[in-house]
C-alpha cells in the first residue's frame, strides 16, 4: 500500500487537525484530540499529529488511488483552513 507523508510548519497545527477532522468526519470515522488525529476516507487512512509548530499528515492509500490526487485534495483543504498564513501545499515524501 502506498504511503504518503506531508508536513507543514505551522503555529496552528492542533487548530488545522481538528478542522480537517471535523470537516471530513461526514466522509468515515474520525476522531482527534490536542495532539494527534485519524480518518478515514475514501482515498485512504490518514493519521494526523500536531506536534509543536508542525503538522504532520501520514496517508494510506488505498490501492488504486493516484498519490497527486491525495495531495490535491489534502492541499486543497487546507488551503481553506490556513489562507491567513499563505499556505499553498504541504512538503510530501512518498514511500511504498
Amino acid at each position: 500500500m502506498p504511503h504518503l507523508t506531508g508536513t507543514f510548519a505551522t503555529p496552528h497545527a492542533t487548530k488545522y487537525m481538528t478542522q480537517l477532522c471535523k470537516h471530513w468526519s461526514h466522509k468515515g470515522p474520525a476522531k482527534w484530540d490536542d495532539d494527534t488525529g485519524s480518518v478515514t476516507l475514501p482515498f485512504g487512512d490518514v493519521a494526523f499529529a500536531a506536534s509543536g509548530d508542525v503538522l504532520t499528515v501520514d496517508v494510506d492509500i488505498k490501492d488504486g488511488t493516484d498519490a497527486a490526487t491525495v495531495k490535491q485534495v489534502v492541499d486543497s483543504h487546507l488551503q481553506r483552513f490556513a489562507f491567513r498564513e499563505g499556505f499553498e501545499a504541504m512538503a510530501w515524501s512518498d514511500t511504498k
